[in-house]
């Protein structure tokens, strides 16, 4: 295996909104964009960080992603809001989802927010962590492209449709739930398949609908519409409940899709000009049900007993959710944040494009 290239954030951020700016990106924008893109690596989600700055730039460059904030509130009412995002950058119009959420929220103690006509907005888990600083339960869901297959199914139909809630505790860390509803993202089969390993039995399958270990053949077929696709959270089949995971895509798609009247299903991204992604975004006040210490004292209450339960065998720890994301990103802050080769190599290309130079030059 290649070696990482570590890189300190700091370089890594002027980098990513150097490349935005010069796409026509305003400097703020840029920025919001740049801190998903940062705060995935550093939480060690390296397939939605900055490997994934090459699609913002493809879709600028095309034209489907606008460079500029389109995003208009259609509807409105006192706790809820119904959000055009004109085509704009995922992250700022999903910052702005959550902000006006949360803002709700603190106000009447519960905000809601659908998206629609938006892109991909990068990591759920974003999103959700902004409840966390105003003490508020924070909800993110998206829809995305398909990638998924149906149980029983041969043809992606959903996509890896991520789902995140993250609360608030006192001592102890918050606790942040960020998952795909598939198995895996298809950021890990790629992985696999720029290290040109075979990837474990029971994440995909390929165009025949049975369970395959080539990432390049999923890839492939995925990329090509020959059908396989990425399994959905449980596996194939219903034995390990990858029924459930299933569910849970599919209701992933009804709150961002269904709800806000963006695409879903096999439509999000058939027009490759339109792709009309869907958020949810939800923020809620612990304090209007019981007092906001009480709550968080009982979510550390809670995490402690997880992790002083007994161990299994060869085990010496339990994690909340969350717990290893902070862990990584103070230990990423101070060490640098480690980069695959062929991410680097794609950054610098992007770079020389563009006229500019990469940030550890």
């Amino acid at each position: 295996m290649a070696e990482q290239h570590v890189i300190q954030e700091k370089p890594l951020r002027s980098f990513c909104e150097q490349v935005l700016t010069k796409l026509g990106v305003p400097k703020a924008d840029a920025q919001i964009v740049t801190d998903v893109l940062v705060v995935a690596d550093l939480r060690g989600i390296e397939s939605h960080g900055v490997a994934r700055l090459g699609r913002y730039v493809t879709g600028l460059k095309k034209g489907f992603m606008k460079p500029t904030d389109q995003s208009r509130v259609l509807r409105e009412t006192k706790a809820t809001a119904l959000i055009d995002g004109g085509q704009s950058l995922g992250q700022v119009v999903g910052k702005k989802g959550m902000d006006f959420a949360i803002k709700k929220a603190r106000d009447t103690a519960v905000g809601v927010v659908a998206v629609r006509n938006s892109n991909h907005y990068g990591i759920a888990g974003y999103y959700s962590l902004m409840a966390l600083e105003h003490n508020l339960i924070g909800i993110s869901t998206t829809n995305a492209g398909p990638l998924v297959v149906p149980t029983f199914g041969r043809t992606s139909i959903l996509g890896t449709n991520p789902i995140s809630l993250a609360a608030p505790a006192m001592n102890e860390k918050a606790f942040v739930l960020d998952m795909a509803t598939s198995t895996v993202p298809r950021g890990k089969v790629e992985v696999y398949n720029r290290l040109g390993k075979p990837m474990p039995h029971g994440w995909a399958v390929d165009e025949t609908g049975r369970s395959s270990t080539d990432p390049k053949r999923v890839l492939d077929a995925l990329a090509n519409r020959l059908g396989g696709g990425l399994l959905p959270l449980g596996g194939e089949g219903e034995e390990l409940g990858g029924h459930k995971g299933y569910g849970l895509a599919l209701m992933v798609d009804v709150l961002s899709g269904v709800l806000s009247g963006a695409a879903t299903g096999l439509q999000v991204y058939a027009d490759e000009k339109q792709p009309n992604v869907g958020h949810f975004f939800m923020a809620l006040d612990p304090a209007a049900f019981r007092p906001l210490d009480e709550f968080r004292r009982d979510m550390d209450r809670l995490a402690r007993e997880l992790k002083d339960s007994p161990k299994a065998h060869g085990q010496e720890r339990i994690y909340v959710h969350g717990e290893k994301s902070f862990a990584l990103m103070d230990k990423h802050r101070k060490a640098g944040i480690p980069l695959d080769p062929k991410v680097v190599e794609n950054l610098k290309k992007i770079g020389a494009d563009l006229g500019l130079p990469w940030a550890n030059d």
